[in-house]
């Protein structure tokens, strides 16, 4: 219905892998406008996807300059590695700065009861890099880095699932993006590998591409070929 909350991760999708284009963005956010709905963005993953922080919050950029108002969960937890802290802020954007008072004031009634002051040390953490030319870009470079290395893995399992000749399509490994990854591998073909070759993943074929290693790479893309050859066929 119209005015309802619509939660969207502006970059590097959990847990399809699977990013919006600009133009897409666009378009959603017509409708969205339309519709009257506030868009809530969780950020867990900004620079995961292109390695670029400024690239990959386009979409948040892009709904505040056409006047949207919008909620924004940012999390350090990942990219910051401070994922026992989960260090991470709430923004909301409004259009009028009139009711700026009252949204703080709820958001302070909704703290209080949870943790009324949150631990902060992930914080300062978080505030030092981000407050610290230095130390930002060398963050940003870090960040790059590991960005590179996912696609990296995804490129690997692709060619390696194709070397193997294995049945059906696997570019869409590399047209996602992120961290995760779905391999369109059925409930009894995840079975298979895991029972066979001790990989587990969730049963919906969602991997972790970061988890991935030159020295995994084919053993993983071999099972992946076992399996769609010799596991049971069906979907539960």
């Amino acid at each position: 219905p119209n005015g309802s909350i619509i939660i969207l991760h502006p970059c590097a999708h959990n847990p399809t892998g699977a990013d919006l284009s600009f133009d897409e963005w666009k378009q959603l956010c017509t409708v969205i406008a339309e519709k009257g709905h506030l868009p809530f963005f969780d950020a867990a993953y900004q620079g995961f996807a292109t390695g670029d922080l400024i690239r990959d919050r386009f979409a948040l950029e892009y709904f505040a300059s056409q006047g949207i108002e919008l909620m924004l969960s940012q999390s350090y937890a990942k990219n910051m590695g401070l994922y026992g802290e989960r260090t991470g802020a709430l923004s909301v954007i409004v259009s009028d700065k009139s009711i700026v008072d009252r949204v703080l004031t709820q958001l302070k009634q909704v703290i209080r009861p949870m943790y009324s002051s949150p631990p902060a040390h992930g914080a300062r953490i978080a505030a030092t890099i981000l407050n610290n030319r230095v130390l930002f870009d060398k963050w940003n470079g870090e960040l790059k880095v590991m960005s590179g290395r996912i696609l990296e893995m995804r490129t690997a399992l692709k060619l390696a699932l194709q070397k193997l000749q294995t049945p059906g399509s696997w570019d869409f490994l590399e047209k996602q993006i992120g961290m995760f990854s779905y391999t369109g591998l059925t409930g009894p073909e995840v079975d298979f590998i895991q029972e066979k070759y001790h990989i587990y993943m969730m049963r919906n074929g969602r991997i972790s591409m970061a988890g991935l290693t030159t020295s995994t790479v084919d053993y993983l893309a071999g099972a992946m070929h076992d399996a769609v050859l010799n596991a049971p066929k069906g979907h539960l």
